[in-house]
């Protein structure tokens, strides 16, 4: 249920509202829309209680029960678009299209600082890496975990570029988030609903990547279960879903970004890395991303790709990745964004 209240509801009114949600026991969740400020309430609500409860409160304008299962991600708790204040400038929301960059796994100091500094020239803000690696298969490499978190940090100094690093269990959060502006949760951990409360606790940025066969509506619950523990800075990030076909590693659902919009007020990423899985592909996907609106970008850049331990075939050489950026910007100002 929404609590709407009046345009002219003073913040001692707003107050005496949320103080009487709390004490009938339900979780108060305030937001400042465009025009008016709104009030979501989650739990297993007795609305006749609440009616009768908060009826004679004199800020408020009218109740709205939310007919979506998710109440804080849709648009009915906030009709503006969120913007996610990553520090130090950098958000992701606006007319920026925020550009994240960097090797699938950190492999070496060498490697990730080579990399940092060179996506930052060519115009990303974030740089990407990953230290806990899960893999499909046992045997493969799993990341230099601490030791690369600590790397990451260390390209992160010498560069000014935020960090985004994917954390896979619960127990890890807090030693990933001393490292990390932005926990990245892996399409395998989009339902893994321990670890998603986890995070849900920080005040971190959240990218949510999809599962891989997710619906929409499933994927938008992964996220309602983040925001339900408190944290509302959660990034969406669609990077493929499998299908039928075999050619590229998934099957891209650039439509996501506008029905995601549209019913949703999160930030929506692509990642045409994964969602081709062929560097030759990566490039025009992110074309097609920036033109249908998405609000940033996360592509995996790596000095010598043929060399990469992880996911080399789908990663962009610097020269590869410059060229985009120079490309996605004049599409960017074409649509009103800009990079």
């Amino acid at each position: 249920m929404i609590i709407v209240m009046k345009d002219k509801a003073k913040e001692k009114e707003i107050k005496q509202v949320v103080d009487r949600v709390e004490e009938l026991g339900y979780t108060p969740h305030p937001s400042r829309g465009a025009k008016k400020m709104l009030i979501g309430i989650i739990g297993d609500l007795n609305r006749e209680e609440l009616i009768d409860s908060l009826g004679a409160y004199p800020g408020i304008d009218k109740l709205v029960p939310i007919m979506e299962p998710y109440k804080l991600v849709g648009r009915s708790f906030k009709d503006n678009t969120s913007i996610i204040d990553l520090g130090d400038g950098v958000t992701i929301g606006g007319k920026e299209i925020l550009v994240m960059a960097g090797p699938c796994a950190v492999e070496s100091e060498e490697q990730i600082i080579k990399t940092a500094a060179a996506v930052k020239k060519s115009g990303a803000k974030v740089l990407r890496g990953g230290a806990f690696k899960p893999r499909t298969s046992p045997y493969s490499f799993q990341g230099m975990q601490e030791e690369g978190l600590k790397l990451l940090k260390t390209a992160s100094d010498e560069t000014g570029l935020k960090v985004i690093t994917e954390v896979v269990d619960p127990r890890d959060v807090e030693l990933v988030g001393n490292y990390t502006d932005i926990f990245q949760i892996g399409a395998r951990n989009m339902q893994n609903f321990y670890l998603l409360k986890e995070v849900g606790k920080s005040n971190k940025a959240v990218l949510l990547k999809r599962g891989m066969s997710a619906t929409y509506k499933e994927f938008l619950m992964a996220a309602e279960y983040i925001m339900s523990e408190g944290n509302y800075n959660v990034i969406l990030c669609e990077r493929g879903i499998r299908t039928f076909e075999t050619y590229t590693r998934n099957t891209l659902d650039l439509v996501g970004i506008p029905v995601l919009k549209k019913l949703s007020h999160l930030p929506v990423v692509i990642d045409p890395s994964h969602g081709t899985g062929q560097w030759e592909l990566v490039t025009p996907a992110a074309r097609g991303a920036v033109a249908m609106g998405a609000d940033g970008l996360i592509v995996e850049v790596h000095p010598e790709p043929t060399k990469a331990l992880s996911d080399g075939q789908q990663s962009l050489k610097f020269s590869k990745f410059t060229a985009m950026i120079d490309d996605l910007s004049q599409i960017a100002n074409a649509v009103g964004r800009e990079i």
